[in-house]
């Protein structure tokens, strides 16, 4: 399924390969003989997205491009299914496992491995050819590569990425508190409005 969103319809190079149970939604460009798998979701909500020459997306794959965090996959990469790629930049001919998880503003170099259900944060930059083994975690830039275990570690630079107002626009809460209240009620509103306007469109 195809969705016209804010005006934008994807622009997809007529070798590329869509399942038909695929969702493709606005500002979404697709090179030549790519391949987007049963079930995957591409959807340029409020960013971009652009994925390259020869690039495979599994099925159940999800990417999003959001507001300030377009979406880049260059040539030749790889996403696993199930895997979730949110905001960020792909280099070429990098693999992307099954379950990965890759956030806002990380930045993954040529040839970089993640693999099954590891994790490259918010804002993490993986250097060209590294690798993120099974379920660990990247994080930081450049990206420290830790086992999950290492919680407190993780923490220590996860914190300064500040998830919440890098994504969210608000301040972190004191020790007890929390965003959501405050947050998911404006959140579930402008996924709404960005939307109510999708069209779905022919092939």
């Amino acid at each position: 399924m195809m969705f016209e969103h804010g005006g934008k319809r994807p622009i997809i190079d007529a070798s590329a390969r869509i399942a038909p149970n695929a969702v493709i939604c606005g500002d979404v460009t697709i090179g030549e003989n790519s391949s987007i798998g049963f079930g995957a979701v591409v959807t340029a909500e409020s960013g971009k997205v652009a994925i390259g020459r020869n690039c495979v997306i599994m099925d159940t794959a999800v990417i999003r491009g959001v507001r300030h965090n377009p979406v880049s996959l260059a040539d030749n990469v790889l996403i696993g299914p199930r895997a979730y790629v949110v905001g960020c930049t792909i280099e070429s001919d990098a693999f992307i496992a099954t379950g990965a998880t890759i956030f806002n503003g990380a930045r993954i170099g040529r040839a970089a491995e993640v693999r099954i259900n590891a994790i490259v944060h918010l804002r993490s930059v993986l250097a060209p050819e590294a690798v993120v083994p099974l379920g660990w975690i990247a994080v930081g830039d450049p990206a420290h590569i830790l086992a999950p275990e290492k919680h407190e570690e993780i923490w220590a630079i996860q914190k300064e990425l500040d998830f919440p107002k890098y994504v969210f626009g608000v301040d972190r809460p004191a020790p007890g508190e929390s965003i959501m209240p405050s947050v998911m009620p404006r959140y579930a509103r402008a996924l709404k409005h960005w939307h109510e306007a999708d069209r779905e469109i022919g092939k």
